[in-house]
């Protein structure tokens, strides 16, 4: 075992499950909830040397903000009694307006956690609906005024664009709304539909990719003039310290450990998954082994490819010596051509511009 700088932990209870959404979530049904809090303190006791101090912790799914603080107390105080989490810069934690109260927001700051991400989605009504949210957009209001007076926490709020039925006019009021509410940090995704989900079921239609881009240009633009950096391709904050400090240590690549039913894992040279499989991941946890699950070997050339693929969506761009020696000038001179990239040539590093960010997928294969 060794230590990891960032845990992961995927909660996957959801009250009901959103038509869109491919990660691994369930409803909670008869799920033992005390026997999956203690699974996850098992599984970072095998996984993490004792006494190991992260400096990012991040709770996803899933809805983490569903667990009792009964159960959320259990979690935290198992994990605490094997790591040392007096040294954590960040401790983020997924939630669900309408899902949580100032009750458990006082358990939440009492805890230490430091930053909330929202799936807030959309602040229409009609949106929401389609989406099988059940919040309202007052409640994503409420909740994130019951985060600055009870918790004093960075917020992050959630949104999606793309999706059936939303206009340009509805988009642009949902930025504003969000604006309005002054979190420090806001993230914008195009719906995808992913095959096993109700949507791609029903055959959901998606958005044109001229409309795409119109709503990811329109969010730039609004959003940056608002006064927040965007840093990677769906994340904006208000300033560096506001960035998500989790996140950016897997688009930079650095190790992490992930734990919980369908969280997946890195470290050193071999990527691991949990399968996802709730009763399983008890069961076997609760017999002292590892759960079930995947493992493959992260070549150097796999993890050149991921670094570049990862490192272009963000504004810090990737270092020039990742790309192959023999087309390296060719690439970066027609990148800078075309306004796609900039190259510092001092520092080594290439940078796409918000008009390459819209190609990064199709330009990361040509740089692979």
């Amino acid at each position: 075992m060794r230590a990891a700088d960032h845990i992961y932990i995927h909660i996957p209870f959801c009250h009901r499950v959103c038509p869109y959404c491919a990660f691994y979530k369930h409803t909670p049904g008869a799920t033992n909830m005390r026997g999956f809090a203690e699974a996850i303190v098992k599984e970072a006791r095998l996984r993490l040397p004792e006494g190991a101090a992260p400096s990012t912790l991040y709770f996803g799914g899933g809805t983490p903000s569903m667990l009792s603080p009964t159960h959320l107390q259990l979690l935290v105080d198992g994990l605490r009694s094997h790591l040392d989490l007096t040294r954590l810069k960040e401790w983020s934690f997924e939630a669900n307006p309408a899902t949580f109260t100032r009750a458990k927001v006082r358990q939440w700051r009492a805890l230490g956690i430091t930053r909330v991400s929202l799936g807030a989605q959309s602040f229409s009504s009609p949106i929401l609906r389609t989406l099988g949210r059940e919040h309202s957009p007052a409640d994503i209001a409420e909740s994130v005024h019951m985060l600055r007076e009870e918790g004093g926490m960075r917020v992050n709020i959630d949104l999606m664009f793309s999706l059936p039925g939303l206009t340009q006019l509805s988009w642009r009021r949902t930025l504003e709304q969000a604006i309005t509410l002054q979190p420090e940090h806001i993230s914008t995704y195009s719906l995808t539909i992913e095959a096993g989900t109700p949507f791609a079921a029903s055959a959901t239609p998606q958005k044109t990719e001229d409309e795409e881009v119109l709503s990811y240009t329109f969010a730039h633009e609004l959003l940056t003039a608002a006064g927040y950096r965007h840093y990677e391709i769906s994340n904006f904050a208000i300033n560096d310290d506001n960035r998500s400090l989790h996140n950016l240590s897997c688009w930079r690549g650095e190790p992490y450990v992930g734990l919980g039913p369908g969280a997946c894992g890195t470290l050193e040279n071999t990527r691991y998954m949990n399968a996802p499989d709730t009763k399983g991941y008890i069961d076997a946890l609760s017999r002292g082994h590892l759960p079930a699950g995947t493992q493959e070997d992260i070549t150097p050339e796999i993890r050149r490819t991921e670094r570049i693929a990862l490192g272009l969506r963000t504004d810090e761009g990737i270092p020039t010596n990742l790309l192959r020696q023999n087309d390296r000038e060719d690439l970066l001179r027609h990148l800078v051509k075309e306004g796609l990239a900039t190259v510092d040539s001092e520092e080594g590093l290439l940078c796409l511009t918000p008009a390459g960010l819209l190609l990064a997928d199709e330009i990361a294969q040509q740089l692979i």
